[in-house]
């Protein structure tokens, strides 16, 4: 047996070891405290929001607390399906730890963890949370173990290769025999924030008011100058009756003003500074379409049903997972897989007028 077989088959008893627990009997429609985790992406946490929703809407005296990220937490700071938020600090031992022991302490009847894959430190905090039953989506294998294999795992959803995330997360929730009801994403904004940026929007007038945000997950995935200029003069050259407002950040405000001053375009301004996602939110939420490479703001925009055009790497798998749920969306694929690279920008425009047309229709 070679090296890596030997190391394969270690990790593989270890992992069987580390998931091994005892059954308990218990029927988790009974539940009054839940855990959901989802310390991860902005994106991730707004595609989970309806399973607060509907389980809530199902079981109006549940309790549902949320292990959230750092980065992600924001999201739900105001939604009203949710007890308690807790944050987990992933790259702090000490932190992650006391939280860990806080939670177990709780003795939650049932958590819910939505990793697709076997995760090695998503084990390691179930493990110490130690709640009475564990529902997770279907898992990939790991070191030759299949998912299903895990007994730290009470119940498991189907694989499903078909559907968008938004419904093979919310498919968790069969155990506690729930129909949902809606789909569509949750997010709640505090008045400071959406008066901000209604009074921003409100000072720009009667014109069509498009957002652009010009950043991606990546660098590869973010709409450059040269893209951004064609999209802009193409639409006000087919319509003039516009304003678009560049999304900011403090961290990229600087640049934008500058790109925005060299393009020369008076009809293209620079939103204020968004110094929170629940900014981003709330502006969004008052902007007529939004244009956006594939990351959190197509789904920002989809929870407040905007007319998107989101541009996308040739991926449909991933497009599969991540698609707008707006009613009104489309896409434009790059011939890259990886990368914003070579898409149509006129199709962006066509799209953009089209929907444009359908808002002056309203």
């Amino acid at each position: 047996m070679n090296k890596w077989k030997s190391d394969k088959k270690i990790k593989a008893y270890l992992l069987r070891l580390l998931t091994n627990k005892k059954n308990i009997p218990f029927d988790i429609k009974k539940s009054k405290r839940v855990l959901i985790l989802k310390y991860d992406r902005i994106g991730d946490m707004i595609v989970t929001t309806p399973i607060f929703r509907e389980l809530k809407n199902a079981y109006p005296n549940i309790s549902i607390s949320v292990l959230a990220s750092t980065v992600n937490k924001d999201v739900i700071r105001y939604n009203s399906y949710i007890d308690k938020i807790y944050t987990n600090y992933k790259n702090s031992i000490l932190n992650d730890l006391l939280t860990l022991l806080k939670l177990r302490k709780k003795q939650f009847d049932v958590c819910i963890e939505l990793e697709h894959s076997v995760i090695p430190h998503a084990i390691f905090r179930l493990k110490i949370i130690n709640p009475k039953k564990i529902i997770s989506i279907h898992k990939d294998g790991r070191y030759g173990v299949k998912g299903s294999e895990l007994q730290l795992y009470d119940y498991f959803t189907k694989e499903d290769k078909k559907n968008h995330f938004g419904k093979i997360w919310l498919d968790t929730l069969i155990f506690f025999e729930v129909r949902p009801r809606s789909r569509s994403y949750d997010f709640f904004l505090g008045n400071a924030e959406r008066d901000k940026a209604k009074s921003f929007i409100d000072s720009l007038g009667k014109k069509i008011k498009i957002g652009i945000n010009t950043e991606g997950s990546f660098p590869e995935k973010s709409i450059q100058k040269k893209e951004l200029e064609q999209i802009c003069r193409g639409l006000y050259g087919n319509y003039s009756n516009i304003k678009i407002v560049i999304l900011a950040s403090p961290d990229t405000i600087s640049k934008k003003k500058k790109m925005i001053t060299e393009l020369g375009l008076d009809f293209v301004i620079p939103s204020y500074a968004t110094e929170t996602i629940i900014d981003v939110a709330a502006l969004v939420e008052q902007l007529d379409l939004i244009i956006t490479p594939d990351t959190s703001i197509v789904h920002i925009a989809s929870a407040f049903d905007k007319p998107i055009v989101s541009i996308h790497e040739n991926n449909k798998d991933s497009y599969r997972l991540w698609r707008p749920t707006s009613l009104l969306n489309k896409t434009v694929f790059a011939k890259s897989s990886y990368g914003l690279f070579d898409y149509n920008v006129e199709q962006i425009i066509k799209y953009s007028l089209g929907f444009i047309k359908k808002l002056e229709n309203k």
